[in-house]
């Protein structure tokens, strides 16, 4: 992550996850990096534990598109509008479907792509980590099984 954070400009971070879990392993994420929070703006579908946990930091909602195809629409042309509002340089993510949309804009649109497996998957890859993998500039995995799915990434852990 040091490589990507190696700049002369000051770094905008957004953060995209589902709530719970994923949310949470990002933050910590995002926290040991030691960017300002100013600088971290983060994108999740609303719920009353999303609300209440990002009451105090930057944030947007943005619609949970699981397993329908016009949510996924409705959702990557918020990501689009939001991509362009932000324009963050580097977009980290734990998943799930709701980061796609997010991540294939940003990519197109140069900024750098990290994404960490969750911490759920020992044995074996979610299927938002195998879609992204290719579209990542750092992919972190955080058990060694998952290195033979995703031979790119590095080892690291949230704890």
């Amino acid at each position: 992550m040091k490589k990507l954070l190696k700049s002369s400009q000051p770094h905008k971070i957004l953060g995209i996850s589902s709530g719970g879990g994923h949310l949470t392993e990002m933050m910590h994420s995002i926290a040991d990096i030691g960017i300002p929070k100013e600088n971290i703006t983060y994108v999740v579908f609303k719920t009353e534990y999303t609300k209440e946990t990002l009451k105090d930091l930057k944030h947007y909602f943005i619609l949970d598109p699981h397993i329908s195809k016009v949510k996924y629409i409705i959702n990557a042309i918020w990501a689009l509008l939001l991509y362009i509002w932000i324009r963050p340089n580097i977009v980290i993510s734990t998943g799930a479907g709701i980061a796609i949309p997010m991540i294939l804009i940003a990519k197109k649109l140069g900024s750098k792509i990290v994404f960490i497996e969750t911490g759920a998957r020992v044995t074996s890859p979610s299927k938002t980590g195998e879609f992204v993998y290719k579209y990542s500039d750092l992919f972190i995995v955080q058990y060694e099984p998952l290195l033979k799915f995703f031979p790119n990434a590095k080892l690291g852990t949230l704890l």
